[in-house]
């Protein structure tokens, strides 16, 4: 077998390096291009062989597509903003358990398709966790979708007037991790409720459900009016679920408080 002939062996190194720039283009690799410089700078300062150059190259595209591939999942689940489990304060809340949300962040339970409850009064950080701990998913490459519970209502009797409710709670099915915020918020109509009640029990024991609520389950009464609906909604949110309690005392309120007594 007759050994390749090597074309850039012809090649000044101007040629070679608009061949590279070419190629990275033609095969949509534009870390590859936009750092070859760099590694090769760096290569030649480490003495890297051919195959650790071609290495450190391969891996920073990879890399970068990694990255840009949880921004585009972060960004497709619909967070009204960003919020990050390394900006909690958790010495604000001894409520919540630093070791406890760092284990929800493994995401062990979007694994396994189990909810997750966090209950507590306004200002305690249950949308600032609500939405981390979607993001580290969202990071660990499930997918992920965020809506406030009203928001999620409304679309639902939209769909069902245009005929497309089916349609619409298949596409909630289809995501790894829900995420609903400010549940309890609002009283719902029974129609409503059957609604969302039908979103949880398609993704029961499949694909889990994340919720912030104001209220206590024994409140949940004043959202879904009906007793038995309102029962059958606490069971799949709970049944062999994660609940977390944050507690009574708003942070935001102490640290208004705080801010008022050094001005």
């Amino acid at each position: 077998m007759s050994q390749p002939r090597l074309r850039s062996r012809a090649m000044t190194e101007q040629a070679a390096q608009a061949a590279v720039d070419q190629a990275c283009r033609a095969l949509r690799l534009p870390t590859i291009r936009a750092r070859v410089d760099e590694i090769a700078a760096a290569g030649q300062r480490e003495q890297l062989s051919y195959w650790g150059f071609l290495a450190e190259l391969l891996l920073a595209e990879c890399d970068d597509r990694d990255r840009r591939r949880s921004a585009r999942r972060i960004k497709d689940a619909g967070f009204p903003r960003e919020k990050w489990l390394d900006d909690f304060d958790f010495e604000a809340n001894p409520s919540i358990n630093p070791a406890t949300i760092h284990t929800l962040a493994r995401c062990d339970w979007v694994r396994k398709g189990e909810p997750l409850c966090l209950i507590g009064d306004s200002g305690t950080g249950k949308t600032h966790l609500l939405i981390a701990l979607g993001t580290a998913a969202a990071q660990q490459g499930f997918r992920v979708r965020y809506s406030l519970a009203t928001k999620l209502v409304n679309e639902l009797v939209e769909a069902a007037d245009e005929r497309q409710l089916a349609r619409t709670i298949t596409r909630y099915g289809r995501v790894d991790l829900l995420c609903i915020d400010e549940l309890g918020y609002m009283e719902l109509d029974r129609r409503g409720a059957e609604m969302l009640f039908q979103v949880l029990t398609e993704r029961e024991e499949t694909a889990s459900v994340a919720i912030a609520s104001n209220e206590s389950f024994s409140g949940w009464t004043k959202t879904f009016t009906d007793p038995r609906l309102c029962a059958a909604i606490v069971d799949r949110l709970t049944f062999a679920g994660n609940i977390l309690e944050t507690g009574t005392d708003s942070y935001r309120l102490a640290h208004a408080r705080a801010q008022r007594l050094t001005t």
